[in-house]
């Protein structure tokens, strides 16, 4: 779970990437077969031991601890699911920026200069021990949104090579209270999300981009901006090693681009009206930016796990499940001096329930899709297994109905209640409604929505690219001792075990919990392997586009 996670880890929600159909098997959660506490505990304690050092993607430990996962597969009687192998490599790159020269801005007869940390970040996506950008225009591209089933484009009629963005945080219509604005008003879409802004950037042709950093939209502090973006950053390696990004990428104080703006004879707080409304067009600035830095490059390789159940009728159509399997490894000591993060809730336990379900759906038998096993790497480090599986996926995208994807299952008691983070964004909201209708929970909004968690876990790699996932967890209103229970024990984790060394198994766990979310993933995921039909997301989704285009060209 990563640190971008934290705050939806407090509100322990349910994050729903609903899909569509009504063809699938509304029966196929009935008579379930019985979730393995035993085994969910074994896998847990094993994954967690200090023996596997915190499961360090490319550590020493990286063997035994992908030996634990594929051994319990086999048991489950699964079979390597790409190309004969167990594995999936995954090629990653860490660099480190360092030597940042401050950001100059000149023209219109003013010379500012920024400092690097206190008033702006950097980073590059592209593969270089050395960025350089000197004199690039600056354009104001307001929200950076290129929403085509909208008819809102922020770059329209403007080239961007050679040009730097100047980006707003979030969407136009986040200031509002309801849901109904055409980025849907106060739920973050993913057009709000700084990975967006800055993918778009690169697409547009952009050499850099600068988000104008502001808490509110931006749902956190300039001190969690600065942390991310200092020291190690990782990414996917690619062929061309980000050859077709942006130099570079970064944030920048709100003060810092009202100095801007005002240096260019603008006001910022007019300007950010005027980019709220529709039929907005970029704005030169006619301004330069200077920046240069450089960046230590380290390469490695991790693994994804892939294991299969094959279907009997339609073979070539897939369910995933998914968890990650790595933690943190070593990290900062306790004060008793332990320094092994052992990622016990995050994520032993998904990867315990991956192990519990292969186990039930064999003993249900194949189902009439094929379902697939996954245990990414490096979702610590921004999602990478997910992210380089959905670049390269073993099994078309365009034939994956869709999953479950699972994230630190906390240990306690069952819940009355289910969250659901994303709002209505797809047609699967019909087998939600019925699988929580059977197990008696309740249904209600998230906390928040404009903070924009729907963005932030594994699932969103496969979403992006147009595959709906479910990623679920219990609610808050626990059956002994209701919502305030709920919330002091999400609380507690956050505070005393999130990402530290407490973070550990113990044989005094109330596993019933668990036992609920993994009785619950079941009851998603089968009906979907049982099913005929196609999820997709609600006209006018920010995926339904690739979707339709993915599925298209199937027959």
């Amino acid at each position: 779970m990563t640190f971008r996670k934290t705050c939806r880890a407090l509100s322990a929600s349910l994050l729903a990437l609903s899909l569509s159909g009504a063809a699938w098997s509304m029966d196929a959660g009935k008579g379930a077969p019985q979730v393995d506490e035993a085994l969910l505990r074994e896998v847990i304690k094993t994954l967690s031991a200090d023996d596997l050092a915190g499961r360090g993607p490319a550590s020493a430990q990286e063997k035994a601890t992908l030996d634990v996962i594929v051994a319990r597969f086999k048991a489950a009687g699964l079979e390597p699911g790409n190309k004969g192998s167990w594995f999936q490599d995954v090629p990653t790159v860490s660099m480190t920026a360092s030597g940042f020269s401050p950001l100059s801005i000149k023209g219109g007869g003013t010379a500012l200069t920024f400092a690097s940390g206190s008033d702006f970040v950097a980073g590059s996506y592209r593969v270089v021990p050395q960025t350089v950008v000197k004199d690039a225009e600056l354009v104001f591209v307001g929200y950076g949104v290129n929403a085509p089933e909208l008819g809102w484009n922020d770059y329209a009629g403007i080239d961007m090579k050679g040009k730097v963005a100047v980006i707003l945080v979030n969407d136009p219509d986040y200031a509002m209270e309801s849901e109904d604005g055409p980025f849907k008003g106060r739920r973050m879409t993913y057009y709000g999300r700084w990975t967006y802004k800055f993918e778009e950037a690169a697409r547009q042709g952009a050499t850099g981009a600068m988000i104008v950093h502001d808490t509110f939209p931006a749902a956190y502090g300039w001190n969690v901006v600065e942390s991310s973006w200092s020291g190690d950053q990782h990414y996917v390696a690619t062929p061309n090693d980000g050859a077709d990004q942006t130099a570079f990428n970064s944030w920048i104080q709100k003060p810092v681009a009202e100095s801007v703006f005002k240096a260019a004879g603008k006001d910022l707080t007019t300007m950010t009206a005027a980019a709220g409304r529709k039929g907005f067009r970029p704005v030169p600035l006619g301004l330069k930016a200077s920046l240069s830095f450089q960046s230590a490059i380290t390469r490695s390789t991790s693994r994804n796990v892939v294991g299969l159940q094959r279907g009997t009728q339609a073979p070539e159509e897939y369910v995933l499940y998914s968890a990650h399997w790595d933690h943190l490894g070593r990290c900062k000591p306790d004060a008793t001096g332990d320094d092994i993060c052992n990622g016990a809730v995050d994520n032993a336990t998904g990867v315990a329930a991956l192990a519990a379900l292969a186990q039930m759906n064999k003993a249900a038998g194949p189902a009439r899709r094929s379902q697939v096993y996954l245990a990414w790497t490096l979702e610590e480090s921004g999602l990478l297994g997910s992210e380089f599986y959905a670049r390269n996926p073993v099994f078309p995208l365009a034939r994956t109905v869709g999953g479950v994807n699972i994230d630190a299952l906390a240990p306690g008691g069952p819940a009355r209640d289910i969250a659901v983070t994303g709002g209505d964004k797809s047609e699967l909201a019909t087998l939600l409604a019925k699988v929580a209708d059977e197990l008696q929970l309740k249904t209600g909004p998230e906390d928040a929505p404009e903070k924009g968690y729907y963005y932030r876990s594994d699932h969103f790699s496969l979403a992006k690219r147009g595959v709906p996932m479910f990623y679920v967890e219990r609610g808050v209103d626990l059956v002994e001792g209701g919502v305030a229970a709920g919330k002091a024990a999400a609380a507690d984790f956050v505070v005393n075990r999130y990402h530290k060394p407490s973070d550990e198994y113990s044989d005094s766990w109330d596993m019933r919990g668990i036992v609920q979310d993994v009785s619950l993933f079941y009851r998603l995921g089968r009906p979907l392997a049982e099913g005929s039909d196609w999820p997709n997301w609600n006209a006018g989704d920010e995926f339904r586009a690739i979707r339709d285009q993915s599925r298209a060209g199937v027959k």
